[in-house]
Formats: structure tokens, C-alpha cells, sequence
């Protein structure tokens, strides 16, 4: 039974660890200069509290991966998606190699450009089923999608989002080190995909063992009789992915493009008879480059009720399907909630600055490996890339005052961040979707460990290269 909730239980322990360390370590933050607080112990009781606050802050993410998850449900009780995956796994048969590299250039990409990290989340049970369905195991499925998220995330390019306070706080471009970008994501992708594919082909499921994955409930149940077209459902999901891509892209912050603001200003302020009709039928929408998963969720129940019209799913089997999908991903939801809790206790007991200071006071300026150190448990400690780069990179700006360093500590936070996210017990995506599968924290880091410590080394010969020319 432990080993059923054993992502639950590891959340947990990080909880009491971060609690147990606001009682050893002083708290100091950091405002012009930095201050000491003395020690700010965290109670029993901010235990149970905390989790509200971090409802009220990001329970919008734990309800998008719920909205996932009906979205799924009523997928489930549509015929053509079960045909749709078997027709891509039959096209591709022999070519699964292809399939498994096609799937994590293009979601690392995205996530790289578009800053979709969270909202790609949207295809990761559609990836699931199909490397499932394809014969591998549930550690190719989450090799396949974590993996290439967080390398997406590591060699961030365009996404201001991602890492917008990092470029504030530095007072560098976004297109800094670009180049230096470009090669870690390509590096990180190789590495990626061969060990990725290495482990699939010693451990693909064959025989009466692939049969019990497909019917594990992760892939849905065959098609009977006449089969459906796939059509409609195709240009639904990419429909989707377009918007997706559309509504995430930094458009302003990155190309200095305004026309996505421009033509949401002209439609939600355009009058009929003095009376704003677009702009009171679509409220407070969003220009593209400026959405989020909250916006996201509204698409994904029209497509899923499109789909049931489409299909003609009885509402009552639309309804029955969402719920029943929603439940599905219920652990993984309050996962959300337990995760972003250790990041409360983090900002309500700052005992972090202390840790980073101790690492900066080993040497002069700026060092490569303090600065790695401290980015790395940066990123353990504080959940989101904003919350990473705010700890630490304002006192570091005082310790380090030769600007030229600067992009390169751009560089180093958020690529050592997205390497951390690949086993680090708050890693959002990381423990939501392992807790999903079924692979309990042990097994995945038996078998992830071996590229994350090939990606930070080959990440710190890069980092040197650079200090050194």
C-alpha cells in the first residue's frame, strides 16, 4: 500500500525536512543589503495551514491537471481515440525509434520557445498510451515527456516567461548567450534520446506483458465494430496545439511583435451602438503571449465538448467520462497542492539566503561551481523558475558586481533548474506524472540518474569553457 502512494510520501518528508531546517538555520533576506532574522521556526499547525495557502495561490494548477484529466475521460468514450492510436503505432511499426525522438525534439522545442512546460502537460497521457501501445514501459513514457520538458526548460531560448524575473534581476536580453542556449538544448536532446532509447530496447514489453499494460487503464479499450473516423479528433488535438503555441508564445517580450495586442484590442473594445459586444461576451480574455493554464482550460472543455458532439457521446457519458477522468488524476493533483506547500514554507521561512551566503563567502566574485552549487539547490528549494531565480540571483548581484558574468549566470540558472527537475522531490511535472504512471521515486531515479549527472557535468564543462575564453 506505501508503495502506492510512495510520490505522496516522499512530498511529505521533503515538507518535514524543509520544516526541520527553518528550526536549525537562521532566516535573512534580502533588500539592498543583506539581513539576518534570527531563527523563524515553522509549527505543527502552519503544517495544516500552509497547504490553504498554497490552494489560494496555485490551486489553478492542480485544477488544470484535473481539467487534463476529464478532458482524457471523455476522450476515453470516444471510439476514434483508441483508433487513432492504433492507426499512428501500425503506421510506425518497426519505426518506434523515430516515433520516441520525433516526440521529445518536439515537446523539448516547444517548451524552449514557447514556454509550455506546464501546458504540454495537456498531451502527456496521449504520449503514455501511445509508447505503451508501441511496447515500451512506463519509464520510456516518462522519459519521453518529463525528460524532454525539463531539457526544453534547461535550453530555454524565447521563453520570456520562464525566465523573465531571471533577465530583470540580471539586466540582460533575452536572446543573451543564445548560441550557448541552442547548444545545451541540442546536447541535452542527445543525450536524452540515446539514453532514453538504450533503456527502451533492454526493457520493451512483448507478449502477454504488453497486454497487461494496455489494459492497466492507461490506454483505452479496443475498438469494436465499425471504426469512426479519425479525422475530426486530429484537427480537434491540433487545433489544440496551434492555440496552445498561439496563446504562449512571448510575442511582445521576445520578437517585439504587437499584433496579437493590438487585434485583441480592436475586438474586445470594437461597438456595436456604443456597446462593447465582443469585449462583454469574451471577458477578460488575454492576448496571445499572455496566457496561461487558466485560459488553456476553457479550450480543452470545448474541444471535449466538441468531441462529443462530433462523436455523439450522450451528455450523460460526456459528464460520467470527465468525472471519472478527473478522479483519475486526483493524486496527482494534490500533488500540486503538497509541492507548492514546500515552496510556502520556503517563503514564510527563508532560511535558503543563509546556505547561498556560506557558498558565496568560499571565494571572491564569481566562481562557477558555488554559483552551480547554490542554482542547483535553488531549484530543489523553491519549486518555480521565478521563485528560484528571486532567492538567490539579488543577493548574488551584490556579490558578483562584474556584469560581464552575468549572462552566463543567466545561463546556469535556468539550465541547472531544468536539470533538477528531472529528480528533485518538488519537481511539479516531474512528481505529478511519475505518481500518474505508477513508477514509484526510487525506480525512476535508478533509472534517470545516470543522464542527469551526464547532463550537469557536460552542463559545467560548458559553464568553464565559457569563464575561461
Amino acid at each position: 500500500m506505501m508503495k502506492k502512494h510512495n510520490t505522496v510520501k516522499v512530498v511529505l518528508i521533503t515538507m518535514l525536512i524543509f520544516m526541520l531546517l527553518s528550526w536549525i538555520l537562521p532566516a535573512a533576506y534580502f533588500q539592498s543589503s543583506y539581513v539576518s532574522q534570527g531563527r523563524v521556526q515553522m509549527g505543527l499547525f502552519d503544517l495544516f495551514s500552509y497547504p490553504i495557502t498554497a490552494v489560494s495561490y496555485f490551486g489553478f494548477i492542480a485544477v488544470f491537471v484535473l481539467v487534463v484529466g476529464g478532458f482524457y475521460g471523455v476522450l476515453y468514450r470516444t471510439p476514434a481515440y483508441r483508433t487513432l492510436l492504433d492507426s499512428i503505432v501500425k503506421k510506425f511499426k518497426g519505426k518506434e525509434k523515430i516515433v520516441l525522438s520525433v516526440i521529445m525534439v518536439l515537446f523539448a522545442v516547444l517548451t524552449s520557445v514557447c514556454g509550455l512546460e506546464l501546458g504540454i502537460i495537456v498531451f502527456f497521457p496521449f504520449v503514455f498510451s501511445l509508447v505503451l501501445l508501441m511496447g515500451y514501459d512506463k519509464i520510456v513514457a516518462a522519459l519521453t515527456t518529463v525528460g524532454s520538458t525539463m531539457v526544453g526548460i534547461a535550453g530555454c531560448t524565447f521563453s520570456a516567461n520562464t525566465v523573465n524575473i531571471l533577465t530583470q534581476v540580471l539586466g540582460v536580453n533575452l536572446t543573451s548567450e543564445l548560441v550557448t542556449k541552442i547548444v545545451i538544448l541540442v546536447i541535452g536532446l542527445i543525450l536524452l534520446i540515446f539514453n532514453t532509447i538504450r533503456y527502451g530496447e533492454k526493457h520493451k514489453v512483448k507478449g502477454a506483458k504488453k497486454n497487461a499494460e494496455v489494459e492497466s487503464g492507461y490506454i483505452p479499450a479496443a475498438v469494436k465494430g465499425k471504426k469512426k473516423s479519425i479525422w475530426p479528433l486530429v484537427i480537434i488535438l491540433d487545433f489544440i496545439l496551434i492555440i496552445m503555441i498561439l496563446g504562449f508564445i512571448s510575442w511582445t517580450g521576445a520578437f517585439n511583435l504587437n499584433v496579437f495586442e493590438d487585434a485583441n484590442t480592436a475586438v474586445t473594445g470594437f461597438k456595436v451602438f456604443g456597446f462593447e459586444i465582443f469585449g462583454k461576451l469574451l471577458g477578460n480574455v488575454p492576448a496571445f503571449g499572455n496566457w496561461t493554464v487558466t485560459e488553456l482550460m476553457l479550450i480543452l472543455v470545448i474541444a471535449a465538448g466538441l468531441i462529443a458532439f462530433i462523436y455523439k457521446v450522450k451528455f450523460d457519458d460526456f459528464m460520467q467520462g470527465f468525472i471519472k477522468g478527473a478522479k483519475e488524476v486526483l493524486k496527482p493533483a494534490a500533488l500540486v497542492v503538497l509541492i507548492y506547500t514546500c515552496l510556502v514554507i520556503v517563503t514564510y521561512h527563508p532560511f535558503q539566503l543563509v546556505i547561498y551566503k556560506a557558498l558565496f563567502d568560499l571565494t571572491k566574485g564569481f566562481n562557477v561551481f558555488t554559483t552551480g552549487i547554490a542554482a542547483i539547490l535553488a531549484a530543489v528549494f523553491n519549486v518555480e523558475p521565478a521563485y528560484v531565480f528571486q532567492s538567490v540571483v539579488p543577493y548574488l548581484t551584490s556579490v558578483v558586481t562584474d556584469k560581464t558574468t552575468y549572462p552566463l549566470i543567466a545561463v546556469m540558472f535556468q539550465s541547472l533548474y531544468g536539470a533538477v527537475m528531472l529528480v528533485a522531490p518538488t519537481s511539479v511535472i516531474l512528481m505529478g506524472t511519475i505518481s500518474y504512471l505508477g513508477v514509484s521515486y526510487k525506480e525512476w531515479l535508478k533509472n534517470i540518474w545516470k543522464f542527469v549527472l551526464e547532463f550537469i557535468v557536460i552542463l559545467f564543462i560548458i559553464f568553464t569553457i565559457l569563464v575561461l575564453i
